[in-house]
């Protein structure tokens, strides 16, 4: 049926309340009063069919009735209403489907449900999704639903066209493929147009037909969205193939399901994939080469990167959600090297980790960058072009999901936009530019190439010796170790203090940790883990810790501490370095700005990890500027040791 043209108002409800709040004041109202159903996936049900019977209104297809009438007249005109979305829309209900809600309830949700559904400036279905399933819906699989200020910036990125094909091969509930259609409605494209451009692909059977509504919604047409495996290609009836354009699409826009733990394939399936073999680096040129060998397991992010560039025709743009740790860790080089190889890298935009947080306890604190890439025609070389990076800091919510008024993607987006243009000037951690030679150990993390703390550093170059670590360690000038872990059983189990990440703090170890080991460890492991006075210990492993500095004093004769931090000695050296300079130097804004940008995630902690030695330490070339600091941090360090000693004989004495 076709629809006719729709005067949009402004998507707001009765007593100027927001479609988000008109959703959850339907979802609180028909948890308490609903007879048949209380779960929210079922409650969205007939909220949808509620929503169908708008659009029908919303097309002059039928009146809309005022809400002063009888809820019984209400709801036979609805339910009449109903017969014709079963008609237009058989692939989404069938001829046996009714709205099950009663009168009284049913006019209550038509009531609230006061906007206008086909307006291009917002997506008031995506809310009802929020809202009824929200983020946890998928977080069991390894996916959440994407924020919709990541999903904008992405979009804008991309910037479809009325004539281009858009997929997204992990849609879930429609949440890019309804900002496409919102982008391209602002374009002018027609709902028709827009529907049949776009494809969703989803292995959920209900996330897929949320989809397909979603759309529907929104258009008043007939999207395209299978009920698939994207890395398999299969949805039991064909291959999935058959259903998208042959010479591939123009766009793919997605968030890829996260785990290190999900199945992604078969042996069979993976055996299709580059990226599911093993990879190894040739020391004499540097490269990566496939072997004949599989991985054990692939996580599914690792696979959607071939499968997304695949699926793209040459020369189509991809915009796309990983894990920070896909583009950082050694493990996934080979992930790099494959993008850089298949693909011109345009943007790669790192989030804050309250991006995909729900509540304090829901959602994920997993860190994502955003990347925009183009397939390339045939493998080749990169080509020596700008690559734009940016790293926020905000994302207008905090880690409880509370909206804050601090966005940093909008200033970020823009940055893109000029960085496209060639106006790029002013460069910070929300733009810059780095040359694809630029690229090192196969890093494409923003933060890695800060270009803050490299000006910082450069700025006291006359008045410093910029020294990396690596130089230090090659003469011997310092030497790096780090701990051991004797496992919790082995905890409590004497008085020998086991220091862990948490008890370094202001340049001191706590005087009482929280874990003991017995005498018979610490005889064990004490030679190889030979700690002296004046070694520093400095936390390698975890979030907010990483760079903290402590200093072993001759209080500290017998200790083991943990894997998780570093052991620096300083030996005879010709910088002038001494321990309680290195103290000072490592405690430093410009090296600990250094630390933040060298410290990836892992599975679920950060590590600063071998990269300790990639640090540029600003030594003073002035030896008295050196005394100076030397004499600050001991007095600083022995006046923390006799407090320190003091608290501990007073505690003592209780007991005496």
């Amino acid at each position: 049926m076709a629809a006719k043209k729709n005067t949009r108002s402004a998507p707001s409800t009765n007593e100027g309340k927001t479609p988000r709040e008109a959703f959850r004041n339907i979802r609180n109202f028909l948890a308490g009063q609903h007879i048949g159903a209380t779960r929210d996936d079922a409650l969205l049900d007939e909220v949808l069919k509620c929503l169908f019977c708008k659009l029908i209104i919303e097309r002059g297809e039928a009146e809309n009735p005022t809400n002063e009438e009888d809820p019984f007249l209400l709801a036979k005109h609805f339910r009449s209403l109903f017969n014709i979305v079963r008609e237009d829309f058989p692939e989404i209900y069938s001829q046996d489907t009714e709205i099950l809600l009663d009168p009284q309830s049913l006019k209550y949700v038509m009531y609230q449900l006061d906007f206008c559904i086909m307006d291009a400036e917002s997506d008031p279905i995506g809310d009802a999704f929020e809202v009824f399933v929200g983020a946890e819906s998928k977080g069991n699989s390894g996916q959440f639903f994407t924020p919709r200020s990541a999903i904008k910036l992405l979009v804008e990125a991309l910037d479809p066209k009325a004539n281009e094909t858009v997929l997204d091969p992990a849609c879930g509930a429609g949440g890019f493929l309804s900002s496409v259609c919102g982008h391209l409605g602002n374009k002018g494209a027609s709902p028709k147009d827009i529907s049949g451009s776009i494809y969703g692909i989803d292995k959920d059977t209900y996330l897929a037909k949320l989809a397909k509504v979603h759309i529907a919604l929104l258009t008043g047409e007939h999207p395209t969205v299978i009920n698939g495996d994207s890395i398999s290609l299969q949805n039991g009836e064909k291959n999935i193939r058959e259903y998208l354009p042959t010479a591939g699409v123009d766009i793919i826009l997605t968030n890829p399901p996260f785990g290190t733990k999900i199945i992604s394939a078969t042996p069979e399936v993976m055996q299709e994939f580059d990226l599911a073999h093993k990879w190894t680096l040739d020391k004499n040129t540097g490269s990566l080469c496939k072997s004949d060998k599989l991985q054990k397991n692939v996580p599914p992010q690792v696979l959607f990167v071939e499968r997304c560039i695949s699926l793209l025709k040459p020369g189509g743009r991809l915009g796309m959600v990983l894990p920070e740790s896909i583009l950082s860790n050694k493990s996934y080089r080979h992930v790099v090297n494959y993008i850089l190889e298949h693909s011109e890298l345009h943007a790669v935009m790192g989030m804050p980790e309250a991006l995909f947080k729900t509540s304090g306890k829901g959602g994920t604190h997993t860190k994502t960058c955003l990347l925009v890439a183009t397939k390339k025609p045939s493998k080749s070389k990169p080509k020596s072009s700008s690559i734009f990076m940016a790293e926020a800091k905000w994302c207008g919510q905090d880690s409880r999901a509370r909206t804050i008024p601090h966005n940093d993607l909008p200033l970020i987006s823009e940055s893109f936009t000029k960085s496209k243009e060639g106006k790029l000037k002013e460069h910070s951690n929300l733009g810059f530019e780095i040359s694809n030679k630029d690229i090192s150990n196969f890093v494409l993390c923003p933060r890695y190439y800060d270009p803050q703390a490299d000006n910082e550093l450069n700025e006291l170059s006359d008045t410093h010796h910029l020294v990396k670590m690596s130089t230090l360690i090659e003469e011997d000038a310092i030497k790096i170790a780090t701990g051991d872990e004797v496992g919790k059983l082995a905890y409590g189990t004497g008085d020998i203090p086991f220091i862990r990440t948490s008890d370094i703090s202001n340049w001191e170890m706590k005087a009482d940790p929280k874990h003991g080991v017995s005498r018979e460890i610490y005889e064990k492991i004490k030679d190889k883990q030979d700690v002296k006075p004046s070694d520093i210990l400095m936390v390698r492993d975890g979030t907010y810790l990483i760079g903290t500095c402590a200093i072993v004093s001759t209080a500290d004769n017998e200790m083991v501490y943990q894997s998780h931090l570093y052991k620096i000695r300083v030996n005879k050296n010709h910088h002038n370095l001494n321990p309680y300079l290195l103290l000072a130097l490592l405690s430093s804004k410009v090296v600990q700005k250094q630390i933040r940008s060298k410290q990836f995630t892992m599975d679920i902690i950060d590590s600063l990890g071998d990269r300790i030695s990639e640090l540029r330490l600003p030594i003073p070339k002035s030896q008295d500027q050196i005394i100076k600091i030397t004499e600050l941090v001991k007095s600083s360090v022995y006046k923390r040791i006799e407090a320190r000693e003091l608290a501990k004989n007073a505690r003592e004495q209780v007991t005496i």
